[in-house]
């Protein structure tokens, strides 16, 4: 992925690198010579995979809550960033559902709150801005959705992403518009993805985080919604086409300031059932059941987006079956106990590099 190495020095502003997403987001920018800056609220966890992986040693780490605009535009005026990565969010459906008002607030409120730091920092050039493959009015039909796509949201979660993509395409209109690109010198894109999967996230009422709490502690794993379909995908595979994006953006950015969609081959969408029985036998273990209740709060059934437009415009596509997809994150998960975190994670993002170019060759 040579087009990457137009990171080498740059300085990058990442809201929330203590996330999941977040602190792969990191590391992988630290592997490229970026310079980067993190805002975000704590880590949920000891053993999240930014602190296992010791992100805050190769950042500057500053703990700070997106809604407080004020303290937001002090660190986006004091590190003067070129380029912006947004993921800071309340990022859970089921959390949504207990704490609305919250949800809101952050995913909402706080990404209008970066794009005015965005606006009123002369130094920014690039941002993109992360959403959810959610931001869809889901109608359960069986094609995958487009970026022209009605946006909506049945969940508080799913309606805050659908209202930061309206917000975002405002700003995108009012102030940063393509056409009036030599005044503001700024591009904005959106980019959604969801279903991600990999090591270090241990996030409540997760699939992936639940099997491997459950198999460590020899506990059978309590699976909510068994038949649901999903396109899984591995957390390298959006964020590597987020960061091609930016790397695209910086060269043209006319031209690729718009929505995204980023997510796996058709082959990778499965039942939860099926990804569960997969990740047991990918780590040795384990066993389920069905503890499925109508009295749950709604979660969609199937969603699936459709990525043609980065596979037509942008040269991008991903390269991991649902295979390569478990290996890499059960393994892990199978290895973070006795071995160092940091190193399993440029292991991964090496590896994940090599097949890029193996499969899809330079960029």
């Amino acid at each position: 992925m040579d087009g990457l190495r137009i990171y080498t020095g740059k300085k990058v502003l990442i809201t929330g690198h203590t996330g999941f997403k977040g602190s792969w987001l990191s590391l992988w920018l630290h592997h490229l010579g970026a310079n980067i800056v993190g805002v975000a609220l704590d880590p949920k966890s000891r053993n999240d995979n930014f602190v296992l992986s010791k992100v805050s040693k190769s950042i500057k780490d500053i703990r700070l809550d997106i809604r407080d605009r004020e303290a937001l535009l002090e660190v986006f005026l004091l590190e003067q960033p070129e380029i912006i990565f947004h993921l800071a969010a309340q990022p859970l459906v089921l959390e949504s559902y207990e704490f609305p008002i919250e949800t809101f607030e952050t995913n909402t409120l706080g990404t209008a709150n970066v794009l005015e730091c965005i606006r009123l920092t002369d130094s920014v050039r690039t941002a993109l801005m992360i959403t959810t493959d959610k931001v869809y009015e889901n109608k359960e039909w069986i094609w995958p959705y487009r970026e022209d796509e009605s946006l909506g949201g049945f969940d508080p979660y799913s309606a805050s992403k659908g209202a930061a993509e309206i917000i975002i395409a405002s700003y995108r209109n009012s102030f940063f518009n393509p056409k009036k690109y030599s005044e503001h010198k700024k591009s904005i894109a959106s980019v959604r993805a969801g279903n991600v999967i990999g090591g270090g996230d241990w996030a409540e009422n997760r699939i992936v985080p639940d099997c491997i709490k459950a198999i460590e502690n020899k506990e059978i794993i309590n699976v909510r919604n068994p038949l649901a379909v999903r396109p899984w995908q591995h957390v390298l595979e959006p964020l590597g086409g987020y960061l091609f994006l930016g790397a695209r953006m910086m060269e043209h950015p006319t031209k690729y300031a718009e929505a995204w969609n980023f997510g796996p081959e058709a082959e990778n969408t499965v039942n939860v059932g099926e990804l569960i029985n997969r990740i047991i036998e990918a780590y040795g273990n384990g066993e389920w059941k069905d503890i499925s209740n109508a009295e749950t709060p709604h979660e969609s059934q199937l969603l699936e987006l459709d990525i043609n437009k980065a596979k037509q415009k942008l040269n991008w596509h991903p390269v991991l079956n649902i295979e390569e997809t478990i290996k890499f994150t059960v393994d892990w998960y199978k290895r973070y106990k006795n071995e160092d975190v940091n190193t399993i994670c440029q292991e991964q993002i090496a590896d994940y590099m090599k097949l890029w170019k193996l499969n899809c060759g330079r960029i």
